[in-house]
């Protein structure tokens, strides 16, 4: 494909979607930035859930691991699904009984103020860095589809890409967030949906599918392997109590629903469906590694994170599927961009600024806020740019080992505050959640030579937890303080 035509394309996307933001946001006030007046639709939001969840990570990372690890991302996504059932029924239910704008509020409630400003801040590193690396996806393959054969440098794709998220989210917030979401989705499937049925089209069979190491999907011989089955089950269940049900991010849409009920259903139904479209990137994956090989087609530099890129902006398929590449890929990247932003904005202005219980006026808030967002994008640009000269790993896993060490203290906190009724001393918190990840990154830097050649996947969100629930038993207060 030209870089006009993907240009083309690209403008042609936003123009739909900054028509959708402006009619969902047109009339938001804080109350409706944050948290979407409590009014949402949960069918809405449930669809706008699954798109949430893929961000361009997904759409070029799950379809090239295939090659790989075959389908055992789907052990994962199994996990995903019991995950949010727990949150549907054990999070949200406290979330709406408290009226929560951001969850972390949950913590000055139980702990006290230190606690709560300690969570704050570890979502804002946890979002900003997993967000910029999600952004630095779209940025890396732009710059190579686009920026690069037009002569112009990374950071000028940097300024574009966070330009783009800041015009998406500025005036609605979460109220906008949802339907360009909802968009998002619908784009996501249909993009799939083409690829697969032009690959099939072109004579690549189904046959050896199921019968080989590529289209494995259970894992269960050997547990010292990052793909054994109950390391990724059980990643999964606690990746997503971490990254959804304890993310201002991903709850921010589902407290939007208009009470709990509706709030469960939609977490509920987007967990199933997330299943079926994650298999559906997988199938993806399966099939344009087998369209290369049938067809003799050189994919060495491009396999990986670059073979769906690769194969569908190659003029290998028809212009069309180029085309909805694009369209998925950015539609992918900048929502879950705009999503993050939105996010960062609110619990920043809410967590730190403390602007819900300030004395400002409407007019007054709305301005802070507007500042706040430009300074996130500002931060988020320029940590897509570290990542850019430092970027040497497969994204996705990039992503997960990051949410493994920042999120492991929240869901940490969070455990030991719903399930145990104890007091902490409130100072010593932020000890515990910076000690808690420096141990867990020495366990798994030598545990072949501690544990007997053992590898740390996933687990290291489970590691990161139980040292937190430990050090916070360690500062427990006596029944005389």
């Amino acid at each position: 494909m030209s870089p006009i035509l993907i240009l083309v394309t690209i403008f042609a996307y936003f123009t739909l979607l900054f028509v959708v933001s402006y009619i969902a946001g047109r009339k938001a006030d804080n109350a409706g930035f944050f948290s979407g007046n409590k009014s949402s639709n949960w069918i809405v939001v449930a669809m706008s859930t699954i798109g949430a969840a893929i961000s361009g990570v997904t759409f070029v990372s799950v379809p090239g691991m295939v090659q790989g690890v075959g389908f055992s991302y789907l052990q994962m996504v199994l996990g995903f699904m019991v995950g949010q059932i727990l949150i549907a029924y054990v999070l949200i239910p406290l979330y709406y009984k408290l009226q929560l704008t951001s969850i972390y509020e949950y913590i000055n409630n139980r702990f006290g103020l230190t606690s709560y400003k300690t969570s704050a801040w570890i979502f804002f590193v946890s979002k900003m860095l997993g967000a910029s690396v999600r952004l630095f996806v779209v940025s890396f393959v732009l710059q190579e589809l686009v920026f690069a054969p037009l002569g112009l440098p990374f950071v000028a794709n940097v300024f574009f890409t966070i330009l783009i998220v800041y015009l998406c989210t500025f005036r609605g917030g979460v109220k906008s967030i949802i339907w360009t979401d909802l968009l998002k989705t619908c784009c996501l499937i249909l993009t799939v949906g083409l690829c697969i049925y032009f690959i099939l089209r072109s004579g690549v069979s189904w046959d050896g599918f199921g019968k080989n190491e590529m289209s494995r999907v259970f894992f269960l011989d050997n547990p010292r392997q990052g793909t054994y089955f109950w390391k990724q089950f059980l990643a999964g269940i606690f990746l997503v109590l971490s990254t959804t049900g304890l993310d201002q991010d991903m709850m921010q849409r589902t407290l939007s629903c208009k009470n709990t009920k509706d709030s469960q259903k939609n977490m509920i139904t987007g967990g199933v469906l997330q299943v079926f479209v994650n298999a559906l990137f997988l199938v993806l994956g399966y099939l344009l590694y087998r369209f290369a090989d049938t067809n003799g087609i050189n994919i060495e530099g491009h396999s990986g994170d670059g073979l769906f890129p690769y194969l569908a902006t190659g003029n290998f398929f028809p212009t069309i599927v180029g085309v909805m590449f694009i369209v998925g890929f950015i539609a992918a990247a900048y929502s879950a961009g705009g999503s993050a932003l939105t996010a960062l904005t609110t619990s920043f202005s809410v967590d730190i600024l403390n602007l819900k219980n300030t004395q400002q006026s409407e007019a007054q808030i709305t301005q802070t806020r507007q500042k706040v967002h430009i300074m996130m994008s500002c931060i988020m640009a320029i940590c897509i740019y570290v990542i850019y000269l430092l970027n040497d790993d497969s994204v996705i896993q990039t992503v997960y080992k990051v949410a493994s060490y920042t999120y492991g203290p929240l869901l940490g906190m969070f455990c030991f505050g719903i399930f145990s009724k104890l007091d902490v001393k409130d100072k010593w918190v932020p000890l515990v959640v910076v000690l808690a990840p420096i141990i867990t990154w020495i366990l798994d830097a030598n545990s072949q030579a501690w544990l007997a050649g053992y590898t740390f996947s996933h687990e290291r969100l489970l590691v990161n937890a139980f040292l937190t629930i430990l050090g916070m038993l360690l500062i427990r207060k006596t029944r005389h303080e």
